[in-house]
């Protein structure tokens, strides 16, 4: 099935042969549904502090933070903005030239609100000798959305969405980037310092540098902190194949083997790589204007409080299984703090020998912590809070999408 020049091009992504097989039997054999024990709840799976809790959190992360450790803000950066337009695509697609559908009346009644309008005016005027309204009063609709897409335009149809235009602002327009530049400053820094990670694809590193260049000192003295930028791209070795309907490997025109990026979770390969005793994770398109950054600052650092909480408890459980020196009573509150704490049951960890439940407490408590904020559920798409056995029969919670759960098991 695979030739000698297949086997070369897959090596040079760093992935074997026998990875490209396990994957075209995934695609030919589709993967199992994930066991659920429950939808997460407050109580069971989600925590929920009162507002005293909350505040003894956020001062436990400032205290944190003011003690010099390394804190990254990690922030998957690679998506491209086409998605974003694809209403307007197809309004350039259209037999007709002023808008019709409801999204299109929208858009064009409201353009003078987007952030990008005075830049989009700009490109009109060098391209079309009008400004957007005039355009628009000529019946030149589709003018204003090329110059809004294209090439010779703000090419916002090719872009990242990190270099869009977002949000307006007395001082200029600010990108997604900026952005999280902004959030990094107030709740992700330390002596003055902010580290900022960007996962960006191969073809948009150049204008992420550049845009990075260019803004950077104006942040910096904004919010009078040293800024530490650095980027990473997804490694070809977290690809997929692409496969036919008959689940043989699809090939591009010239014959060769076709891959496909993997999600954000292929990007966990780069988080790893980062140093950091504590790492902020969010998309670059997951970002609210100044007005309303309170809120975000505030439960950026609520959920760092309570993960450097837990860490904290979770070490000296450590230091006292590795120092032999417990009882039974100690035993009986490390393994209520991992189920009600960590949120990490075993239904037969009363079966355990000694010894074993000694080891079964040190894997789970000596790794990573993780911890989420979730939302209530109001019917938006997105994945949700489930509790779901891994693969050593515990049960921990997980967000999960729809396509990972049997929807005919009641």
């Amino acid at each position: 099935m695979l030739t000698k020049q297949d086997l070369n091009q897959i090596s040079e992504r760093c992935i074997t042969e026998e990875m490209v097989e396990h994957q075209l039997s995934q695609i030919r054999e589709g993967f199992p549904f994930l066991k659920i024990e429950a939808a997460a709840a407050v109580g069971n799976g989600i925590y929920s502090p009162s507002k005293d809790l909350r505040d003894k959190y956020v001062k436990e992360w400032e205290k944190y933070a003011d003690e010099g450790h390394k804190v990254v803000k990690f922030v998957p950066a690679s998506g491209a903005a086409s998605r974003m337009f694809k209403n307007l695509f197809a309004f350039l697609a259209a037999n007709y030239d002023e808008p019709t559908t409801d999204f299109e009346k929208e858009f064009f009644d409201n353009i003078k609100r987007f952030a990008f309008k005075h830049e989009l005016c700009k490109k009109c005027e060098d391209n079309d000798g009008a400004c957007v309204c005039d355009l628009m009063k000529a019946g030149k609709y589709k003018a204003v959305v090329e110059n809004l897409l294209g090439a010779k335009g703000l090419n916002y149809g090719q872009l990242p969405k990190g270099l869009l235009l977002f949000h307006a602002y007395e001082d200029g327009p600010r990108t997604p980037m900026e952005e999280h530049l902004v959030e990094a400053a107030l709740y992700a820094s330390s002596h003055g310092e902010a580290n900022i990670h960007f996962t960006v694809s191969h073809d948009h590193m150049e204008l992420f540098e550049k845009k990075v260049e260019e803004k950077l000192a104006y942040y910096e003295e904004k919010f009078n902190v040293h800024f530490n930028v650095s980027f990473s791209e997804q490694k070809p070795s977290t690809d997929t194949i692409a496969a036919n309907p008959d689940n043989t490997p699809f090939r591009n025109e010239d014959g060769s083997l076709l891959f496909r990026p993997g999600g954000h979770g292929a990007l966990i390969e780069n988080l790893n790589d980062i140093d950091a005793d504590v790492v902020f994770i969010k998309n670059i398109d997951n970002v609210v204007p100044d007005r309303i950054k309170d809120e975000t600052v505030l439960y950026k650092k609520l959920l760092a409080g309570i993960l450097v909480d837990v860490q904290k408890k979770a070490f000296g459980y450590l230091r006292l299984l590795d120092s032999g020196e417990y009882n039974h009573d100690n035993i009986e509150e490390i393994i209520r703090f991992v189920q009600q704490t960590m949120c990490c049951r075993k239904h037969d960890i009363k079966e355990l020998e000694d010894a074993d439940l000694v080891i079964y407490l040190k894997n789970k408590l000596n790794r990573p912590i993780r911890v989420c904020g979730v939302v209530k559920n109001v019917g938006e798409p997105g994945g949700g809070p489930f509790l779901c056995y891994n693969s050593d029969g515990t049960v921990s919670p997980q967000i999960l999408e729809s396509s990972q759960i049997d929807k005919n098991n009641a």
